[in-house]
């Protein structure tokens, strides 16, 4: 799957409607993953995780730290304990 990037919005679209989305607005100078989202027809597929990948990815690349208030994003951050350091005090 393909995402399109906008500064704080990782996304995927089809027929002009958006299938899965990751959203993390800079607040305080740290990037908050704050939703997570992906349709129902992706489920199970692993797109959640490939969203969470590519904001990491994304926040570390721009020198920021992460806060995760989606609580996908808070279960994805438990199984992924070598990005830790990415996590705001």
């Amino acid at each position: 799957m393909e995402f399109q990037r906008e500064p704080g919005r990782i996304y995927a679209e089809e027929e002009g409607r958006v299938i899965a989305e990751v959203t993390f607005p800079d607040r305080d100078g740290a990037a908050d993953i704050d939703h997570t989202f992906v349709d129902d027809t992706l489920r199970g597929q692993g797109v959640a995780g490939q969203l969470l990948r590519a904001a990491a990815d994304q926040i570390r690349a721009e020198g920021k730290r992460a806060g995760a208030t989606c609580s996908y994003a808070e279960i994805w951050f438990e199984r992924h304990p070598e990005e830790a350091d990415l996590l705001c005090p």
